[in-house]
């Protein structure tokens, strides 16, 4: 497919300018401030621009798509598609399927389905379990995105929390590792100390209070110490907690740090006030915490302490999450709308356009070293969000597109509108209009 792209106003590398772009089948062919002619060219697709705005394409380095195994909740086509809708391009998927993806058979398999039904790019992590170390040491640094520590918050295998084989795995690992970081000792703790007060009926607004930020930032530490010591190239996930922050520094910039840190959009938009209404369906861990602590991280976001905005969208079923405190699972769908939401915030005067396209589209490719993605260059990958910033979305059950069909952001009215989501040179997304002869690639790395 041939695309032009007239006057359209390109948010890239801290700039905003207006260009027109010229895709020739998957490559960004032109940028140029002049017309471009294409009277030589066939086939070609002219979308106006005018009063509009290019992103490149969302990269969400933490979703769990639920495909293998769980696919009642969600699986690869349907919450790619959502994805998609929501401007996100490419996307790197979490192991805790079934089967759990701890081996490279595993993770073929993975690639197999998603190469037949993913709208995204994709890339799929290898988790840690405590006897794959050889499966680690034989990943591809150039076809897997990275290895998935849990040092809390899972179960069987994947939980890792022996110091020794810790210590292996951050001197053996050829890839970047990404870790899930909190306490559990403090986490079990915790929730004895409310279960004897309230049962099996907990309140939801105590979720905060039993996964603490001590329970986070005393894990988030000890992966920080381990990363040190075998000069290991980290990224922790989900930061939540304004402790936390202090572990990180914004001095260097994030391509020359070893050691980064993402936070999630669902922590910058609720805090523990949301439990009241939406109980259950914020349910998450690392838990929403304090609207101060809220604050801090999108502080965290402006000043560079924290590198990228993800969502770890997580779906599960409704009448799943409608359970008592300690049966309900935690997870929250939000891929559909995560560059909504941080859209609102520029709306708001709390972020520019510039930090949401560095935080959510550049820095996840300068992390992972993703090959020609990320950014609105010649030669690169023609992966572009566009978006209408004076173009409301209202978010109903109708629109939401998410397997388990719910979200927690059902009922609010958004200020701005995603129009045109391009993959690879496809317009893969138009106005609603969805063209499913399209499929992502895998996504390659510079390593």
């Amino acid at each position: 497919m041939n695309i032009l792209i007239k006057d359209i106003n390109i948010v890239n590398e801290s700039n905003i300018i207006t260009r027109n772009i010229l895709i020739k089948n998957d490559i960004i062919e032109i940028i140029s401030k002049n017309d471009i002619d294409i009277s030589s060219i066939n086939n070609v697709t002219i979308i106006n621009g005018t009063e509009k705005y290019a992103f490149p394409g969302i990269i969400d380095e933490h979703v769990h798509f639920r495909e293998p195994g769980l696919t009642n909740k969600a699986d690869i086509y349907s919450e790619s598609k959502a994805a998609i809708a929501g401007g996100v391009t490419s996307i790197m998927d979490m192991p805790n399927v079934k089967p759990q993806t701890t081996t490279l058979k595993d993770l073929n398999a993975k690639i197999k389905i998603a190469e037949q039904n993913s709208f995204t790019n994709f890339s799929f992590y290898i988790g840690v379990t405590k006897d794959n170390i050889n499966e680690i040491k034989n990943i591809n640094p150039k076809t897997v995105c990275g290895i998935k520590l849990f040092m809390g918050s899972s179960t069987g295998n994947m939980l890792i929390n022996n110091i020794n084989y810790l210590n292996l795995i951050f001197k053996e690992s050829p890839v970047l590792i990404v870790t899930h970081c909190e306490d559990d000792d403090i986490i079990i703790n915790n929730t004895k100390k409310y279960k004897k007060i309230f049962g099996d009926d907990i309140p939801f607004i105590y979720h905060p209070k039993i996964r603490t930020d001590e329970a986070c930032y005393k894990s988030s530490a000890l992966a920080i110490d381990l990363a040190k010591k075998h000069n290991t190239r980290l990224h922790i996930l989900h930061i939540t907690s304004e402790k936390e922050i202090k572990l990180f520094r914004n001095d260097i910039k994030t391509s020359d740090k070893k050691i980064t840190a993402e936070v999630c959009v669902n922590h910058l938009w609720f805090d523990e006030h949301d439990f009241d209404k939406l109980g259950s369906k914020i349910k998450c861990n690392p838990a929403i915490k304090s609207e101060s602590d809220k604050q801090a991280l999108l502080n965290a976001v402006k000043n560079n302490y924290i590198d990228t905005i993800a969502t770890d969208h997580a779906p599960h079923l409704l009448e799943e999450k409608n359970n008592k405190y300690l049966k309900a699972p935690s997870g929250i769908p939000v891929i559909q709308h995560s560059l909504l939401m941080m859209l609102e915030f520029y709306h708001q005067k709390k972020l520019s356009l510039e930090q949401i396209v560095d935080k959510m589209s550049h820095k996840p490719a300068e992390i992972f070293n993703i090959n020609k993605r990320g950014f609105l260059k010649k030669g690169y990958f023609a992966d572009i969000t566009i978006v209408d910033l004076n173009n409301k979305t209202k978010i109903t059950s109708d629109n939401i597109l998410y397997k388990c069909k719910w979200s927690p952001m059902e009922g609010y009215l958004f200020k701005s509108k995603i129009t045109h989501t391009i993959v690879n040179g496809n317009i893969v997304y138009d106005n609603g209009i969805f063209n499913e002869n399209f499929k992502g690639k895998p996504l390659t790395f510079n390593r």
